[in-house]
């Protein structure tokens, strides 16, 4: 079923003012055959990130063009050296997060996370450590995933989790692994859909690059 743009940009901005997180913020939404343009300014980065996971969560949105700058109020502002020891120890208080392994950078506010770790959910959990962070204005994950010794069998542990996984249309999914790499192709149907078959490819032993082609078609 095709949704119509302007009804897609009534319900992105109802979710955007349903969500706590964002708050108040008043964000611009543009609709364009499925794609949502989100422009204007918030006070912080987790509030930028909660909307645009808000967005996401709409049906009927194809793709997101974000254009959402974070202004931190004065009374937040940080030293970038009282930054990076806030993201230290975030880093270290998080049990996921394999603290050791993980460098941090910070420049201006933005925080980079570099290294290398064993699994996709460690890299996602360092990145989610530091996102919160007041003072934050945005996050580079270029944490590498450590390469093991791949599966055989990794492309059928894939595809009999996305057919386990209740949410997902596995028969419109085709997986293809080779030396590490996943690539998923074909369709789902919602955003939410499309990161559940991202995460389950994570998931199997020795990925260590996720090449996700899937469309998103209502």
């Amino acid at each position: 079923m095709i949704r119509d743009d302007s009804k897609i940009q009534t319900d992105v901005i109802a979710e955007l003012r349903w969500d706590p997180r964002v708050g108040s913020e008043e964000l611009g939404v543009a609709v364009k055959d499925g794609v949502v343009t989100l422009s204007g300014t918030v006070d912080s980065f987790a509030k930028k990130y909660a909307a645009i996971h808000a967005v996401q969560r709409v049906f009927g949105v194809k793709a997101i063009a974000e254009e959402v700058r974070v202004l931190l109020p004065g009374t937040v502002n940080r030293s970038d050296t009282d930054l990076a020891h806030g993201a230290l120890n975030a880093l270290r208080w998080d049990v996921e997060v394999p603290h050791d392994r993980v460098n941090v950078r910070v420049d201006e506010g933005w925080v980079w996370l570099e290294g290398e770790v064993e699994w996709q959910y460690q890299k996602a959990a360092a990145e989610r450590a530091v996102r919160y962070l007041t003072g934050v204005r945005g996050v580079t994950n270029s944490l590498r995933i450590k390469a093991k010794a791949f599966a055989p069998e990794v492309k059928k542990r894939i595809e009999d989790a996305l057919m386990r996984n209740a949410e997902l249309d596995a028969k419109h999914i085709a997986v293809e692994t080779f030396d590490g790499t996943v690539t998923l192709r074909g369709s789902v149907r919602s955003w939410t859909e499309r990161a559940d078959a991202e995460r389950a490819a994570w998931s199997a032993p020795g990925v260590t690059k996720v090449d996700d082609r899937l469309m998103v078609h209502i």
